[in-house]
């Protein structure tokens, strides 16, 4: 080993030149955290934001698909509001025991 030569300047350059292109690529496509604050507006010190296609597509596919049953959800709610809707204990007792068990499972694995 030679005195005064550092190898590891050369890998540290060659990072920093990895996260300035990173960051140059971000500020570039906006990142999903950037879309979030932003709302449609400017960030806080005046930069517009923009954001990529693929984020705009995720949007349009997570409108378009829901997770959520409305009509059971409103059938719920009328048999809330005309007193009628039954809670089953047993039921809840054994979806929380199956809950139960899984998570102990997860735990021991």
């Amino acid at each position: 080993m030679k005195v005064g030569i550092n190898n590891n300047v050369e890998i540290l350059a060659a990072k920093l030149q990895q996260n300035a292109a990173q960051q140059a690529q971000q500020k570039q496509t906006g990142t999903a955290a950037e879309a979030v604050q932003a709302s449609g507006r400017t960030a806080q010190a005046g930069v517009p934001v923009t954001v990529s296609s693929s984020v705009r597509s995720l949007d349009q596919n997570a409108k378009a698909s829901s997770d959520i049953d409305m009509a059971k959800v409103q059938a719920i709610r009328a048999a809330i509001a005309n007193g009628t809707f039954k809670v089953s204990a047993e039921a809840i007792a054994d979806k929380m025991l199956a809950d139960a068990s899984l998570f102990l499972g997860a735990v021991r694995t």
